[in-house]
C-alpha cells in the first residue's frame, strides 16, 4: 500500500514509491533511485543451478523473471532501509500486499542473505524443505561465492588484478563485473576510452555506472 502523503513515483518519508523497472533478481529502479532488495541474494543474471536429476537451468535469468513478474504493472512502495557502499537503497518492497523480498525467498528465487540479515531465514527453511526453485538440489552455489569465484579467475587475468571492465556505448559508460553475462564478450580499447578499474566504488565515483546484471 502507498503511505499516507505520498505520491505515486516520489521519494517521501524513507519510502520509495511508483513504477519498479527490473535490473536483476534483487534489484529495481524506482523515479530513478536503484533499490537493493534488503536481506535476500538472488543468482547472478547469468548463473546457471543444477537440476535436480541432471543438466542445468538458468536460475539467474528466472530470478529475475519472477521478480518482474511480481512488480509489472503495479505500483512498487519500498521502506528505506538505509543504503549500501553504492548509495543504492536498502529496501523492503511491496506491491498489491506482497512483501516481494518474502516472495523471492519462498519461492525459491532468492537466499536468505544472512550475512547480513537475518529476516527471511524460515522463508528458505520452508522452501528447502519443499525443493522450490534454486534450493531443489544441494548442490546450488550461493551467489556470493559464485561472484568470489568469478572476481578471483578474472583478476588473475585482468592488468594489476583491476578485473572491471569499463566499456564506452552508445547508451553511456558503462562497467561490468566479472560474473556479468558479457564480461567475457567486452574487449578493453583505451583509444575509446575504456580502461579497467579495481573496484566498484572507483568506477561509480568516476561517472560509470554498473551493466544489466553486474
Amino acid at each position: 500500500t502507498v503511505p499516507a502523503g505520498a505520491a505515486v513515483g516520489t521519494l517521501d518519508h524513507g519510502h520509495v514509491v511508483g513504477s519498479a523497472s527490473v535490473i536483476d533478481g534483487d534489484t529495481i529502479e524506482i523515479v530513478g533511485q536503484r533499490i537493493r532488495l534488503e536481506g535476500i541474494d538472488a543468482p547472478e543474471a547469468g548463473q546457471d543451478c543444477p537440476r535436480r536429476l541432471f543438466g542445468t537451468w538458468r536460475c539467474g535469468a528466472a530470478a529475475t523473471k519472477a521478480l518482474r513478474s511480481l512488480v509489472e504493472g503495479r505500483t512498487v512502495t519500498c521502506e528505506s532501509r538505509g543504503t549500501d557502499k553504492y548509495d543504492r537503497i536498502l529496501g523492503v518492497c511491496f506491491a498489491d500486499g506482497v512483501e516481494i523480498n518474502r516472495r523471492m525467498v519462498a519461492d525459491g528465487n532468492a537466499w536468505a542473505f544472512v550475512r547480513y540479515s537475518t529476516s527471511y531465514i524460515a522463508e528458505e527453511r520452508d522452501a528447502r524443505a519443499n525443493r522450490r526453485g534454486i534450493f531443489a538440489t544441494v548442490d546450488s552455489q550461493p551467489p556470493w561465492e559464485y561472484r568470489k569465484r568469478h572476481w578471483a579467475s578474472a583478476q588473475q587475468q585482468a592488468p594489476e588484478g583491476c578485473a572491471i571492465k569499463g566499456n564506452v556505448t552508445r547508451n553511456g559508460h558503462i562497467y561490468h563485473m566479472p560474473w556479468s553475462p558479457w564480461y567475457d564478450k567486452v574487449t578493453i580499447e583505451p583509444s575509446r576510452g575504456e580502461r579497467w578499474f579495481c573496484t566498484e566504488t572507483e568506477a561509480l565515483s568516476a561517472g560509470w555506472r554498473p551493466a544489466q546484471g553486474s
